[in-house]
């Protein structure tokens, strides 16, 4: 099982950046797909996600209306598109899967994380 977190770069304020999450060794179909981060000093924030049948899609306040997450069952990735980067959207950012629908509270499998920095 694994979960390949990439995308993730420097960037400035105002900027965008694609992360994709590619998924393998088990039924991608079935899990729910969130994005979580972590800045420095600070705990995990759960972010986005992504349900598995009916494709409903979850966003935290803080990043509603500029974070789009979106999946491609064929490809087994996910992908949370970034536009309008702050300097507060800084962190590492992880994507899970957990089986069925979005509940944020127990994931199954984890990726590895991916850097993202927003600065000038």
């Amino acid at each position: 099982v694994q979960l390949q977190a990439s995308g993730g770069g420097l960037v400035q304020p105002g900027g965008s950046l694609r992360l994709s999450c590619a998924a393998s060794g088990f039924t991608f179909d079935y899990y729910a797909i969130g994005w979580l981060r972590q800045a420095p000093g600070k705990e995990r924030e759960w972010v986005s996600c992504m349900s598995s049948s009916d494709f409903n899609t979850y966003y935290a306040d803080s990043v509603k209306g500029r974070f789009t997450i979106s999946r491609d069952n064929a490809k087994n990735t996910v992908y949370l598109q970034m536009n309008s980067l702050k300097p507060e959207d800084t962190a590492v950012y992880y994507c899970a899967a957990e089986f069925g629908l979005c509940r944020g509270s127990d994931y199954d499998y984890w990726g590895q994380g991916t850097q993202v920095t927003v600065s000038s």
